[in-house]
Order: C-alpha cells, then structure tokens, then sequence
C-alpha cells in the first residue's frame, strides 16, 4: 500500500466512526424528546379526563392504550400479534421480561395492570401508573390476598386485570415458575384466565438482550440502554381463554404453566430464526 492510501485510509476510519457516534446520539436525543413528549401526554391525559378520580373504570383502558402504543414508538418498539386479542372480561396473564412488557401488553389489550409495590414509587411513571388504575402489590406479604379479593372484584364487574405470575423478570428464553395464589381471583370471579407470550426479537432474528431488565442494572440504567437500542419487535401470541370450571387453584396453576411454557416455545419456533 503507497504512503497516500494509508493516509486516505486513517482518514476514513475516524471519519465514519465519528458519523456513527454522532447517528447514536441523534437517535437517543430524538427517543428522549418523543418520551418526554409522550409522558407529558400521559400526564395530561390522567388530569384532563380526572383518571386520578377512578382509576379502575373500564373506559379509562383506552387512554391507557393510546398512552402504551405512544411509549412503544418513544422504544422503537415494533409489536406484532400472533392470535385474537379477547375483548371479554379475563383474567390475563403473561410472561414477564421486562417493564417494558407493560407497554407492549397495553398496547394491544386493553387492561389494568398488577404490578409490585415498588413500582408506585418510581419517579415519574409510578404516578402515570397508579393515575391508569395500576394495581399495586406487596409480594410475599398478606397484601396478596387483599388484592386477589379486589381482582376477583374488578372481574365481577367485567373489568379485565393482568398480572405477570412469575413475580419477576427473565431473559425471556423460557418461563419460570407460575405463582398461583392471584389465580384465585378467576375461580373466585368464575371468569376464565387469558394467557399472553411475549418474546422479543432483535434485528438479527435473535432473542434481544437489551429488552430483558435482568441483572445488577438499575432503572435508569435500563432506561438508558433502551433508548439507545436499535428497533426491537415484541412478539405477542395469544392462547385460547381457559375455562375455570372444575378447577381448583393448584390445578389452574398448574395448567396455566404448561401452557406459557408450551406457548412460548412454540412462538420462539415461530418468530426466531434458527
């Protein structure tokens, strides 16, 4: 190689470096200005429509909706469905990867969410969270049973509720262990358990590392990295509604794991490349 194509070469190097440092922070500026957007429309929404006054009334779930499909375009968030979405009053259950999930769910079904105490406190979206009628719970104190009475009472009066059974977070690949005692609502209610997979997938066909809130990161930190992400499709497949008639909590428990782990190998056989 002469002296000048080096040169020409150690050139272009920093040159096209300094371009993709510089699409990088164009992109997360952009997702941030959407996000601020989007949650100071959550906001307005909450107050001018006085969500705040009843939170769990069935007609609040369409601006939870819109305000879900809004922070899945702030994330660069593609969501494809796989399945009906049920319009009848259901218990709905999902496997959890991430707080993202939330929004993605939300934006095709419209439902109250059960979410851990914590969440309530979190800056900014705990107040949007508990403005839409987000169901608060204490994991592992006597809390369960009182929200499992409340859900129970919601799904007499036709309001659908979802929680995530597994009571945390997975990198998605598979589906831990299903929690059973908010399953009681159902039986309590006589409504049957709706169940939803969600999978996400990066550009390459591949399970997508960033999405999943897994590990020692905190909030912020997860935060950060997804506005950094590329574009990311959440994949939700939909199982038949399940009847629970005849069952008991240890049997619907038990059903209801088999088919999230079924289901959701049998959406990663559909949506990921081998």
């Amino acid at each position: 190689m002469s002296p000048q194509n080096s040169t020409q070469s150690t050139e272009i190097i920093p040159k096209t470096a300094k371009l993709s440092a510089l699409s990088k922070v164009f992109l997360y500026s952009k997702k941030v200005a959407l996000g601020t957007t989007a949650i100071s429309q959550g906001f307005y929404l909450v107050f001018r429509h006085q969500l705040y006054k009843d939170p769990n009334n069935p007609k609040n779930t369409r601006y939870v909706q819109y305000f879900c499909r809004r922070l899945c375009d702030v994330f660069n968030i593609d969501v494809k469905i796989h399945g009906d979405i049920a319009r009848e009053p259901a218990l709905w259950v999902s496997n959890h990867v991430s707080w993202l999930d939330v929004a993605v769910l939300g934006s095709a079904a419209r439902v109250f969410f059960l979410a851990k105490a914590e969440i309530e406190h979190w800056p900014v979206l705990g107040k949007l969270a508990k403005g839409g009628g987000t169901l608060f719970i204490q994991r592992g104190s006597g809390d369960s049973i009182r929200i499992r009475e409340q859900i129970a009472e919601f799904l007499t009066h036709d309001v659908p509720v979802l929680f995530f059974p597994e009571a945390t977070t997975t990198d998605g690949s598979k589906v831990k262990k299903v929690h059973g005692r908010i399953l009681g609502a159902a039986l309590e209610a006589q409504k049957p358990v709706q169940i939803c997979l969600i999978c996400y997938v990066n550009q390459e066909g591949k399970l997508d590392t960033v999405a999943p809130f897994i590990g020692n990161a905190t909030f912020a930190e997860h935060v950060q990295a997804v506005l950094e992400m590329p574009k990311v499709t959440a994949h939700l497949k939909t199982l038949p509604a399940i009847s629970v008639e005849g069952h008991t909590v240890d049997t619907l428990t038990k059903l209801v794991q088999q088919k999230m782990q079924d289901g959701l190998m049998q959406l990663q056989a559909e949506v990921l490349k081998p």
